[in-house]
């Protein structure tokens, strides 16, 4: 089965994972949703996650789910920008999610930063997803 949008898969991998209270999830690897969960780590929605590698040489990625007092740590993360459809914004028209309390994670020519780390980097690019 060929996947188009991989990202989105990791982030309805996850999503789904909390919807039934797993501890782990497991992903295919890639250098992009590597770089989006390092954000995770550090924004403390995830626990932690990890790099295996299977027996026929591919690689997966094992993520480590965090709940506070029995609920979720995320409890909202949506898809922005998709194959179909690419969403690019400038610095200035940066939008913050839930006034600032969430995290928009963007893809820029200096790497996969958060909206508050573009701002400090006065740099735009293509907003990836969305985390609250």
């Amino acid at each position: 089965m060929v996947l188009t949008d991989t990202i989105a898969d990791m982030l309805a991998t996850i999503k789904n994972g909390l919807l039934v209270k797993k501890e782990t999830v497991q992903t295919p690897f890639s250098n992009m949703k590597s770089n989006i969960l390092k954000i995770f780590v550090d924004e403390g929605y995830i626990q932690s996650y990890k790099t295996i590698k299977e027996k026929n040489g591919t690689k997966k990625i094992d993520i480590i789910l965090s709940y506070t007092a029995g609920k979720p740590s995320i409890k909202k993360l949506s898809r922005v920008s998709k194959p179909g459809r690419r969403i690019y914004t400038k610095l200035k028209k940066l939008p913050s999610y839930y006034q600032g309390y969430g995290t928009t994670i963007i893809s820029t020519s200096k790497g996969v930063m958060t909206d508050k780390e573009a701002r400090k980097s006065n740099i735009g690019g293509e907003i990836l997803c969305q985390i609250f």
